[in-house]
């Protein structure tokens, strides 16, 4: 009975002696151990066999990468504004002995560290700077961090500042400049598009002006040139009609007594009229009724023998009023009709003046006009009328 009782407390102090030999050490952890409370080694990850009773297992140290975020922290600017700054770390570990026995609380330590550098820096800095310069404050406070802990066996990987916030009223004035911003942009849009509008508006007025002023130009151009061959036209048919009138005179071989009955018979068209109150008699009426009475003799130029020759004048043909005249064709048509008017007149006069035996005196032609044709030979007198 005996021997069994001491066989069980044999058994149960091996099971302890195993129990405190054998350490498992986790992933990315570092054990500390210490032998009567002196570092005596670090166990790596696994499993490890250890002193029972005389080694001790102190600290186990995390190796993975931590993120640590500390609280808000009250920081004063260059031009004296209190902002609340809010920071996040990124660290590792590289030295699990330093990092136990080189500081006490490394994270408390990179706490503190972060708020003095924190200050150092944004108090060099005016409110603007630290709102836009996030990555130049981050790059400063790593070097720094990273510099002071490297001794403790922990490096710095990463500094951000998670966020800056002024204090109400800074708000406030920094709401308002950004809403005064904002309206002045709009308002410089708004006058640029005002602008850009009223240039497209003039310059579309001035084109309008231009294509107005083209057309009139045009349409007094083509007004002009319709005038101008209307006139044309007009001198020429006038022409036309004084010949045509000149030829059935001619051809009509009219005496003193029937020129003297068609005046007559003009005579009661010239008192037509109710405000006709006053009936001036002309001084040609005695010479007309003493043509009609063959008493006293022939009215002046007007032939007293109508068995003369009968000359027709060829006035050309016609002109189509539809085709374009030219300038220099519109003078020379113009040229010819008073050609032919002029020497329509030479022609009449010297019929008119058989008894004369002088030719009639031609007309002297006027500016532009073609020097007259040579005088056809005067008709002889013919025998006096009974």
């Amino acid at each position: 009975m005996s021997i069994l009782i001491v066989l069980g407390i044999v058994v149960l102090l091996a099971i302890v002696v195993l129990l405190k030999a054998v350490r498992i050490v986790p992933q990315a952890r570092a054990g500390i151990v210490e032998r009567f409370g002196k570092y005596r080694t670090t166990l790596s990850a696994g499993l490890n066999i250890v002193t029972p009773f005389v080694d001790r297992v102190r600290y186990i140290i995390d190796l993975r990468e931590q993120v640590v975020s500390f609280p808000p922290q009250p920081v004063i600017t260059e031009d004296n504004l209190v902002v609340s700054i809010d920071t996040v770390i990124y660290f590792q570990v590289t030295n699990p002995v330093a990092a136990t026995y080189e500081i006490a609380n490394y994270i408390q330590a990179i706490e503190q560290l972060t708020m003095t550098t924190l200050r150092n820096i944004i108090g060099g800095i005016t409110l603007e700077q630290a709102l836009t310069s996030r990555d130049d404050i981050n790059q400063s406070l790593r070097g720094v961090l990273d510099e002071a802990t490297g001794r403790w066996g922990i490096r710095v990987n990463r500094v951000e500042l998670k966020g800056i916030d002024p204090p109400p009223s800074i708000k406030d004035s920094m709401e308002k400049q950004m809403r005064a911003d904002r309206d002045k942009r709009a308002a410089i849009l708004t006058a640029e598009g005002m602008r850009q509008s009223q240039i497209l508006t003039a310059e579309g007025q001035k084109q309008s002006a231009i294509l107005t002023a083209e057309g009139d130009r045009e349409a007094l151009i083509l007004r002009a040139q319709g005038d101008r061959q209307s006139r044309i036209l007009r001198a020429q048919g006038e022409g036309q009609a004084i010949l045509t009138v000149f030829q059935s005179i001619h051809d009509g071989s009219p005496d003193q007594a029937l020129l003297a009955y068609q005046y007559l018979q003009m005579l009661p068209k010239i008192a037509e009229g109710d405000a006709n109150k006053v009936w001036i008699v002309p001084s040609e009426i005695g010479r007309a009724l003493e043509g009609l009475g063959s008493t006293i003799g022939s009215i002046q130029g007007i032939p007293s023998d109508t068995s003369g020759p009968r000359n027709r004048v060829d006035y050309g043909e016609p002109v189509d009023a539809t085709m374009p005249v030219t300038a220099s064709s519109g003078e020379t048509s113009l040229s010819s009709a008073h050609e032919d008017v002029a020497e329509a007149i030479r022609s009449a006069e010297a019929a008119a003046s058989p008894s004369a035996g002088v030719p009639a005196p031609a007309l002297a032609p006027e500016a532009g006009e073609a020097p007259p044709l040579d005088e056809p030979p005067p008709t002889p007198p013919g025998p006096p009328q009974q």
